[in-house]
């Protein structure tokens, strides 16, 4: 089981959307890179990055960085969220899409470009809940 924000739950997602059928579809034509920012609370000081490189149904690259050296990667999308709102759209409690457009997941990019995804944004999200995971309380 992987902590929620790790490298090693970022090598876990990697490999369950690689192994996606159904996001591979989803995501034939899609090009974009995200930082998924976790931001501070309870016992998570600073925010954590996970860089997540997706590229025609793929995921090419992940990485996790620190507030520190944040700007080794100059991601097209940005998300950003609480522990507790991350753990919503992992367990599928609130739609990812549905996230953005009430500002539970503040995204920062072409928001045009996401919302022409929806599917794709689905699909990645039923490949968060193939990773066993725990979260940073």
């Amino acid at each position: 089981m992987a902590l929620f924000g790790t490298i090693e739950w970022a090598t876990a997602f990697m490999e369950a959307i690689n192994s996606s059928k159904p996001y591979e579809d989803a995501a034939t034509t899609w090009e974009g890179d995200f930082y998924f920012i976790i931001e501070p609370g309870g016992s998570l000081k600073e925010p954590g990055y996970v860089y997540v490189d997706l590229w025609h149904g793929k995921c090419r690259k992940v990485d996790v960085v620190t507030e520190a050296t944040k700007d080794k990667y100059k991601p097209e999308f940005v998300l950003q969220a609480s522990v507790p709102t991350w753990r919503k759209v992992a367990e599928k409690k609130v739609d990812p899409i549905q996230a953005i457009v009430t500002r539970q997941l503040k995204l920062t990019g072409n928001m045009g470009k996401v919302l022409r995804a929806v599917k794709a944004a689905q699909e990645l999200v039923t490949c968060v809940t193939m990773v066993k995971n725990e979260y940073p309380e």
